[in-house]
């Protein structure tokens, strides 16, 4: 390697952007093409030195995953995804865990720019299930093997703690072999210790950015990042398996607020972790945003993978909708839960926190043996378990 490569190697190593400066100039200077092939070596293998690093210790330097994220291309990713199915085999062999979806209610106090559901959406088609419904879709659930419900909605009023912990006590008298999620957004430290004392097993509530500056591009005055990161650290505290979770592609995302939500992935450790892509909804702020892409996505589950090898790591609706393969391509790149609708047929469109959200076919829970099949095709089994996390 001449000394005008090893300059560029080294403004690669310090800072990628002033490596594509230098790029650029070597292409002005008309510098041989050797020099260029060596530039371009010196990204690739600093890329995979980053990728084998972190399969090994599970841990970078914030740069690091900034580095990881900005400088992956197709083969970089294929390397991530051969090493995060390593991980995720080691852990859970071939099993991917079905859990099945109720979305409760519609109506939400919060006012987040990017949901279909949020409280200004004046066209959004508002409903909330009955402890009946809910049982029922548990009833209906349970005879078609699933041993895990997830119950998610807005954080609506009505649910009242005394409301929530019937029905998950409920729940658990009706199926006591089964494990109970929420995903109700952010409540007070009581009710939380009251909804894991009426048996709740997990709880998932997204962080959506570990970037201050970011969650409040994302959120209305009224909500707190603070506050956010404070429930987090309770659910934990109340003996919860608990998730986090962020959009790849959101507004106003940074390969900068990427790597801080990997490193507080790192240092956090959830069970459960909730990636999938932005996708816009037509009645909000975000309407017009472009949406995140399939790639950035599996390249994060990739890479969440071999920071917490033992994570339960979905491959989310939204990346079904986003492409029709997006549940195969997160399986593949390291993911091990899907969550199938459950909700009554009714109710699912109405359900819509972006646009064109999926609820038929295989995201359909009474589409099990479809699940299934497409699962098998790609070299996993769908699970009929609970599904905790295995530490």
């Amino acid at each position: 390697m001449n000394l005008a490569s090893c300059i560029l190697h080294l403004c690669f190593r310090l800072d990628k952007r002033r490596f594509y400066f230098f790029q650029e100039a070597a292409k002005a200077l008309c510098l041989p093409e050797t020099a260029s092939r060596s530039i371009l070596f010196a990204m690739t293998e600093e890329i995979r030195l980053l990728i084998e690093t972190l399969a090994a210790r599970h841990s970078l330097p914030l740069e690091g995953y900034r580095l990881l994220v900005e400088g992956c291309q197709p083969e970089s990713a294929q390397l991530l995804a051969q090493k995060a199915d390593e991980a995720r085999r080691t852990v859970y062999g071939n099993e991917v865990f079905a859990r099945g979806l109720i979305e409760i209610s519609s109506y939400c106090r919060n006012d987040c720019l990017y949901c279909g559901i949020r409280r200004s959406n004046t066209s959004c088609r508002r409903y909330r299930l009955s402890e009946e419904d809910i049982l029922s879709c548990a009833d209906e659930g349970y005879s078609l093997g699933f041993r895990t419900f997830v119950l998610q909605g807005g954080e609506d009023p009505f649910f009242t703690d005394e409301r929530l912990c019937l029905i998950v006590r409920h729940l658990k008298e009706h199926h006591p072999d089964c494990a109970v999620t929420l995903s109700l957004g952010e409540r007070s430290d009581k009710s939380f210790r009251a909804l894991k004392d009426a048996g709740a097993d997990r709880y998932l509530l997204r962080h959506e950015t570990a970037d201050k500056a970011h969650y409040g591009k994302l959120h209305p005055a009224g909500m707190s990042f603070e506050n956010r990161m404070r429930c987090l650290r309770v659910l934990r505290e109340c003996g919860f398996q608990t998730g986090c979770g962020f959009m790849a592609g959101s507004p106003f995302q940074t390969s900068a607020c990427i790597a801080k939500d990997l490193k507080f992935i790192e240092e956090f450790k959830p069970d459960m972790c909730g990636i999938g892509p932005f996708i816009p909804h037509h009645a909000t702020p975000f309407a017009a945003e472009k949406a995140g892409s399939a790639e950035l996505t599996c390249v994060l589950l990739s890479i969440i993978r071999l920071i917490h090898p033992p994570v339960l790591l979905p491959a989310t609706t939204a990346l079904g909708t986003l492409c029709p393969d997006g549940r195969e391509r997160g399986i593949r790149a390291g993911a091990n839960v899907v969550m199938p609708n459950l909700s009554p047929p009714a109710v699912r469109k109405k359900y819509e926190l972006y646009n064109g959200k999926l609820s038929s076919g295989a995201e359909s829970a009474q589409e099990t043996s479809l699940l299934r099949e497409r699962l098998h095709a790609i070299g996993f089994e769908l699970a009929v378990s609970r599904g905790d996390v295995r530490k």
